[in-house]
């Protein structure tokens, strides 16, 4: 495929539903020509197809047919479990390998955001890393152009934050004061209470009051992005500790008069106002 067509191709709007992918869309996906761009486009790769395709582009011959069989091993076990899969297929790979560096950089940087999402899983399939070397490793995927390749981030991170929160939290003070609006957002998303398509987080759905250590430094963060992962994180606490959520919004109203938090904190009201959970002024404080 010709660069003016794959500059086409990137130009394009996706489909509203997998019959709707053009050929040649479908065609340069599969062959990691190009990114997708929603989440339909994602569920339409075929995964086996992509890593044999991308493994011999990167020249690991003697690998291919092996992970290959592994990988198709996966197909029936939906989207998440196919791509740590092959994260973890990859790194017990790579560990064989000498110029494995050199490999998972290309991985890592490939133009398909799926291939780069492996690269992320392979990083989570590691178990000698520290919390403070996993975090410097994923940063990268974290800031990643693609919302998909940062969705894979804070999940590959999510099961390690756990393990110690309170230290996790502490580390995590960096990232929401990085200026990468997507490195703050990822902090945010990896410890809501119950999140997205993930476990829930016992601790916090319990006694959210840790996931302060992070959320002050956002509660009037510029980037709407990040604001609505805020707002998120207490909306999952809502509904385990309305209570918490209601006076931390009423102490930032008060402490953080901007609108930035006027966002963030009828965000995060919404579930409760739809219980009508919430007093008449509070309700015309943020309507």
């Amino acid at each position: 495929m010709h660069t003016v067509e794959l500059e086409r191709l990137k130009a394009r709007k996706g489909a509203r539903k997998r019959s709707e992918i053009q050929n040649d869309v479908l065609w340069a996906l599969n062959h990691g020509k190009i990114e997708t761009v929603n989440l339909v486009e994602w569920l339409a790769i075929d995964m086996p197809f992509l890593l044999r395709h991308s493994l011999t582009e990167i020249g690991w011959e003697e690998k291919i047919d092996n992970l290959y069989d592994q990988s198709l091993k996966l197909q029936d076990q939906g989207i998440t479990k196919g791509l740590k899969g092959i994260g973890k297929i990859l790194f017990n790979a790579l560990e064989e390998e000498e110029n494995r560096t050199d490999i998972f950089e290309t991985l890592a940087n490939h133009t398909s955001d799926m291939v780069r999402a492996w690269a992320a899983f392979s990083i989570a399939a590691d178990q000698t890393l520290s919390l403070p070397q996993r975090l410097e490793i994923m940063g990268r995927f974290a800031a990643d152009g693609s919302f998909s390749v940062r969705e894979c981030a804070w999940d590959a991170l999510r099961s390690y934050l756990v393990e110690d929160l309170a230290y996790s939290l502490e580390l995590l003070t960096e990232w929401v004061k990085d200026e990468d609006p997507n490195i703050r957002r990822c902090a945010v998303e990896a410890t809501r209470p119950r999140g997205v398509w993930c476990k829930h987080i016992p601790t916090l759905k319990k006694n959210p009051d840790p996931g302060l250590t992070i959320l002050e430094f956002v509660r009037s963060d510029p980037s709407n992005y990040v604001q609505r992962s805020v707002g998120n994180w207490l909306n999952d606490a809502s509904k385990s500790n309305p209570d918490w959520v209601i006076n931390t919004c009423l102490r930032w109203r008060k402490e953080s008069p901007t609108k930035e938090t006027s966002w963030i904190i009828k965000h995060a009201l919404r579930t409760l106002k739809k219980q009508n959970s919430l007093s008449q002024d509070l309700l015309l404080a943020i309507n």
